[in-house]
């Protein structure tokens, strides 16, 4: 072979090599984009609760219909939760969803828990909705003791952001704009019983979720709980998740909504 051809030949697969290389690159590149809403419109972040924070009464009476471990049970209603919430999100917004993609959010996922401080508050009026502040606690003396006041007041587990640069970072990364905390899941047995109950196949349980809502800038829009009944007979994961925890991101998603509308003045 003559250098002539031999530098054409190498050449040629030069051009061909740094043609894969650029190819390769371009696809990675825009799989790893993450795309931003258009202006005027929002993106959710849908962050599901950590898994100690998953309080059911009802897994025993599950296991016994399903043979569902307990592991499992908790997995299916935290998936189940935050693909709810993904749906009722997403007929109006682009919707990230944490617990979608393990290997890509999971370091991501334990920064934002590490970053959360939990504390029961006053559930919020939604008809006038004021995010919650801390309470002051009312000490009194009774009988030469200190005696911290109570109150039959609702309450329910709100999250608060302890690093100022989680936000932003997760914006910065995801171009999300709206972050939906889902910070624990109850499961109530039928009575109001608690665990002695969990058997029982007439009355009704009560599923009760609690959960904040940020803005890009930290702002608290939206917090409380959403709750709703369901049939103490029924124990198949799958259909109180489709039926009854459906309308509870119904509900979360219509809350959000309403605070992102612009106010009339």
């Amino acid at each position: 072979m003559n250098k002539k051809n031999y530098r054409l030949i190498a050449s040629v697969i030069f051009l061909l090599t740094y043609a894969l290389s650029f190819a390769q690159h371009t696809t990675i590149s825009k799989k790893g984009e993450e795309k931003a809403p258009a202006p005027g419109k929002h993106k959710v972040m849908i962050i599901p609760f950590e898994p100690r924070m998953y309080m059911s009464e009802v897994d025993y009476a599950i296991n016994m219909e399903t043979k569902m471990s307990g592991k499992q049970i908790k997995n299916a209603f935290r998936d189940g939760m935050n693909e709810q919430l993904y749906k009722a999100f997403k007929s109006q917004h682009m919707v990230v969803d944490m617990i979608d993609d393990t290997v890509k959010t999971k370091k991501d996922l334990e920064n934002i828990y590490q970053y959360l401080n939990y504390a029961y508050m006053k559930v919020p009026d939604q008809s006038n909705y004021t995010p919650p502040k801390k309470e002051k606690e009312e000490k009194k003396i009774d009988k030469g003791q200190i005696v911290v006041g109570t109150d039959n007041e609702k309450r329910f587990m709100n999250a608060k952001i302890t690093n100022a640069t989680l936000v932003p970072y997760l914006y910065g990364k995801y171009k999300s704009d709206i972050f939906v905390f889902v910070n624990q899941l109850d499961i109530k047995a039928s009575n109001s019983g608690g665990p002695a109950d969990v058997a029982a196949a007439s009355g009704f349980r009560k599923i009760i979720l609690h959960y904040t809502v940020y803005t890009y800038d930290a702002k608290e829009i939206n917090s409380g709980v959403a709750e709703i009944e369901f049939p103490a007979n029924i124990n198949n994961p799958t259909k109180i998740i489709n039926t009854y925890l459906s309308k509870i991101a119904q509900t979360v998603a219509q809350r959000v909504n309403l605070a992102l509308a612009p106010k009339v003045k």
